[in-house]
């Protein structure tokens, strides 16, 4: 009878370890859960018809584009191919209210789906998010392993937190090309807060006390 309980216990166990351990063993210190990048373009459809954007079409324009928070990793950019009156005006408009929020226009708008009313241009944002999906993973492969791996959960917060805080997740992807101008754009803040006066260079500012009430007395 202890023989046939111990083998039913054996039998138990090892069937839960199989449950918990059952994905491939990573016996490297590479992550399996890397982040995933997605893109996804946002279009609006402007009346330029006359070659320009009327008041009441950049109002439309400028709040669209305060409504989808656009801000650094966006590309934005304007398809006029169907722009019966193929204007700049139209163009520096758009570009005109990215200045105002540190942004530049792209030079090529991707495609899109949908057809592009005549005489109206339209105006892409395409951005890319970041995600790691499947974290956390607690229970693919437990910290109970005999194989020499690492558990399923491994650099789950690390990847995550990144794909969480990267300001533009193309980064991801092919990073930044180098512009040699970096040490120029390190020191720049530096050269700021050394040309900016100290805020007690006057002094203190000294106030008399003299025709005073003398409340309280």
């Amino acid at each position: 009878m202890r023989i046939a309980i111990l083998a039913t216990a054996m039998t138990t166990g090892l069937a839960l370890a199989g449950c918990i351990n059952s994905g491939p063993a990573n016996r490297s210190l590479e992550s399996v859960h890397q982040p995933i990048v997605s893109v996804n373009n946002y279009v609006l459809d402007a009346d330029a018809s006359s070659g320009i954007l009327s008041p009441t079409e950049t109002r439309r324009v400028s709040d669209w584009l305060d409504a989808m928070q656009i801000g650094y990793g966006d590309q934005i950019a304007i398809d006029d191919s169907a722009a019966s009156n193929t204007s700049r005006a139209a163009r520096d408009t758009v570009a005109m209210l990215l200045a105002r929020k540190g942004l530049l226009l792209a030079n090529h708008a991707p495609l899109t789906g949908g057809a592009i009313r005549s005489g109206s241009i339209r105006v892409v944002i395409t951005r890319a998010s970041a995600r790691v999906p499947g974290c956390p993973d607690w229970g693919t492969r437990s910290s109970t392993d005999f194989q020499n791996a690492t558990t399923s959960n491994y650099g789950c917060a690390t990847n995550a937190n990144m794909a969480a805080m990267v300001a533009d997740a193309n980064d991801l992807v092919h990073g930044q090309s180098s512009t040699g101008n970096d040490p120029l754009t390190a020191s720049r803040a530096i050269g700021t807060y050394r040309a900016a006066t100290p805020t007690g260079a006057g002094g203190l500012n000294s106030n008399s006390t003299s025709g005073s009430s003398g409340g309280g007395q």
